[in-house]
């Protein structure tokens, strides 16, 4: 991989730069070689369908931003700095569903909704401690349309704290269509609310 400059606000503080589009598939398809193997024996969760709009999103996430993501962290971890063969490793001992490198503010947990509170705690600390450093929590559209959510969204901007929102709707929960667990009824989306749609090919593999 060579030097790649999509990013325009995130540094080259890993190896082979940047991360093209081809490259977070790549690195996603190396995995499910191992998984076939039987060589990962943790549960995962395989990233696929939403590389464009993490590319995008990540062009305004700074390097010493603190990142919280869900148990389909890898191409979140990969695009915020952390080494694809520290994550591989991690990968390959089980841990894909709790990544968690201290060194690029990234954290990663299984249990849908329990980031929210602890990004929120990050957040209200950046702000009183006078760092211009921002937070940016991923999380699912059944995260979304939570009480836990609604409450950390409301306490954030009550307080104007440095906390961004990116909700990633993929139109299932495990196999479930999301949509038929609420009627088909959606809560209505904050205008500073990162939202967006996509289908990933490993729904159903995972």
């Amino acid at each position: 991989m060579g030097k790649i400059r999509n990013l325009n606000y995130h540094e080259d503080r890993w190896m082979g730069g940047n991360w093209f589009k081809e490259d977070l598939i790549s690195f996603e398809e190396d995995i499910i070689s191992h998984l076939e193997r039987g060589e990962i024996t943790g549960p995962i969760h395989l990233s696929n369908g939403n590389e464009d709009q993490l590319i995008e999103i990540f062009k305004k996430v700074g390097v010493e931003d603190w990142v919280f993501s869900t148990w389909r962290s890898h191409y979140h971890a990969l695009l915020h700095g952390i080494e694809p063969n520290i994550l591989k490793q991690k990968i390959l001992e089980g841990k894909s569903n709790t990544i968690v490198n201290k060194e690029c503010n990234f954290y990663s947990h299984i249990l849908v909704t329990d980031t929210l509170p602890i990004a929120l705690d990050v957040a209200k600390s950046l702000k009183s401690s006078g760092s211009k450093d921002k937070v940016w929590v991923f999380i699912g559209d059944v995260d979304f349309e939570s009480g836990i959510f609604n409450e950390v969204h409301k306490y954030a901007r009550n307080y104007e704290l440095p906390l961004n929102f990116v909700v990633e709707n993929n139109g299932v929960s495990t196999n479930t269509p999301t949509s038929d667990t609420r009627s088909g009824v959606r809560r209505e989306i904050p205008s500073d609310v990162i939202y967006y749609k996509y289908k990933s090919k490993y729904t159903t593999r995972q």
